[in-house]
């Protein structure tokens, strides 16, 4: 269970640490749209790699569907992030980011919520 709970660690603190630096330097009331672009940037800044709006394509008994996901970054090839701005999670953005797991074969996601405060708020998922 111990290796479960800290896969990808390091890449972790880089992916949260870029998330705090986006919520300290612009705070929160800004539309999501917003936060991906600002953390866009981070990542740059801070050389963690990234692919924005990837396409998850998902499958029923192997065949492609025409309904795809689109979560909002996959980090390190391996990390997918979900952003909100909303005052506090609900059971659906988990839901969200657990089908994007399911969908992509990948074993941990991040929800990123810039829209609390007075601070970030996040959720580590791990399948």
């Amino acid at each position: 269970m111990k290796d479960k709970e800290f896969i990808f660690k390091d890449e972790s603190y880089k992916i949260l640490g870029a998330c705090f630096e986006v919520y300290n330097e612009i705070g929160s009331g800004f539309l999501e749209a917003v936060y991906q672009e600002c953390l866009a940037i981070e990542f740059k800044k801070q050389g963690i790699p990234f692919t924005s709006k990837p396409v998850l394509d998902i499958t029923y008994k192997n065949f492609k569907l025409e309904q795809i996901y689109q979560p909002d970054f996959i980090c390190y090839k391996e990390i997918i992030l979900e952003l909100k701005a909303v005052s506090k999670f609900r059971e659906e953005h988990k839901a969200q980011i657990f089908n994007y797991l399911k969908a992509s074969g990948k074993r941990l996601g991040f929800l990123i919520n810039f829209g609390n405060h007075p601070k970030i708020e996040y959720q580590r998922v791990i399948v």
